[in-house]
């Protein structure tokens, strides 16, 4: 680990090539650690899209400066797309944290980094081995929606962070009645019980005739009908221009990463900023965030 003020409160049960274990199993996130390692550089920034550095640097409303100095813990780091832009575009002290195997993808994606700025941590968002109130920002990003606790998901979080601290989430929303009436949650309730091998053959085989139904629909505007067709929101959540063979794999990721989580638990907004603020912050912002193609839903709030 490289040297830092931020105190353990537990010795890990290993270290491997600076990746602390504090558990020995996924618990309930092992199809996103098989995800992530299939799925490395899918989500990673290259010449062909800059997706996560917009949706991080939208997300948290900072520039890259304010991270200068700054201690940043990362609950639900996947494969690293979040770490990387820290990394690149921020000279903040990183701890990054996932329960699932995903550890092993985020080390891959940021090796140059690793024993520098970044330290890596297999540990859950309900026993962080962190003694508590030392991060300056604490980011959750794509996670809170998929633990089964959010309400203890959200307090652990506030936990970490120190007084004049911050901390900046994002989460699918719960828009009323309509939200659930969607390909996605008519079947999730048989597809999470599958096994994930199963899923992927499914939509590997059949992703490309999926996508063209998608379009075919979007084409002649009937949008609606592609809430009822098994397969990721393309037009809000894919980057433009990208490539046929990048979109298909963002896609084939997308969907599978909506269909194979144990948990998938949107949430109103008034209800995390209630959460957030029950755990003594102020609410700089609660809402949605519209950037590119994008629209992203965050809460961020300032500790007392």
């Amino acid at each position: 680990m490289i040297k830092s003020k931020i105190v353990l409160k537990k010795k890990p049960l290993k270290i491997y090539k600076n990746i602390h274990f504090f558990q020995d199993d996924d618990y309930y996130t092992d199809t996103f650690g098989l995800q992530w390692n299939e799925f490395i550089k899918t989500q990673i920034d290259n010449i062909n899209h800059s997706n996560s550095y917009d949706r991080f640097f939208n997300e948290t409303g900072l520039k890259n400066t304010q991270f200068r100095n700054k201690k940043v813990l990362e609950v639900g780091s996947g494969a690293g797309r979040f770490t990387n832009v820290l990394m690149k575009h921020t000279s903040a002290e990183v701890h990054s944290v996932d329960s699932s195997d995903s550890v092993f993808a985020n080390l891959k994606n940021n090796i140059e980094y690793n024993k520098k700025r970044l330290n890596i941590y297999k540990a859950t968002v309900y026993d962080l081995p962190f003694e508590e109130g030392q991060f300056d920002i604490v980011i959750c990003f794509g996670v809170i929606q998929h633990t089964p606790n959010v309400k203890k998901t959200i307090d652990n979080l506030c936990k970490q962070v120190k007084p004049s601290g911050l901390i900046i989430v994002d989460f699918y929303p719960y828009n009323g009645f309509w939200t659930l009436i969607s390909a996605k949650y008519i079947l999730r309730p048989i597809t999470k019980r599958l096994r994930y091998e199963t899923v992927k053959s499914f939509y590997k085989k059949h992703i490309k005739k999926l996508i063209k139904i998608y379009y075919f629909f979007e084409k002649y505007k009937l949008n609606i009908f592609n809430r009822f067709i098994p397969i990721a929101d393309i037009s809000n959540t894919i980057p433009k221009n990208i490539g046929k063979e990048l979109l298909e794999e963002m896609v084939l990721l997308d969907t599978i990463d909506i269909y194979t989580p144990k948990y998938d638990q949107p949430q109103k907004v008034k209800k995390i900023k209630s959460m957030i603020e029950s755990n003594n912050f102020n609410i700089l912002f609660a809402g949605k965030i519209n950037y590119l193609n994008f629209t992203s839903t965050v809460v961020r709030g300032k500790k007392y």
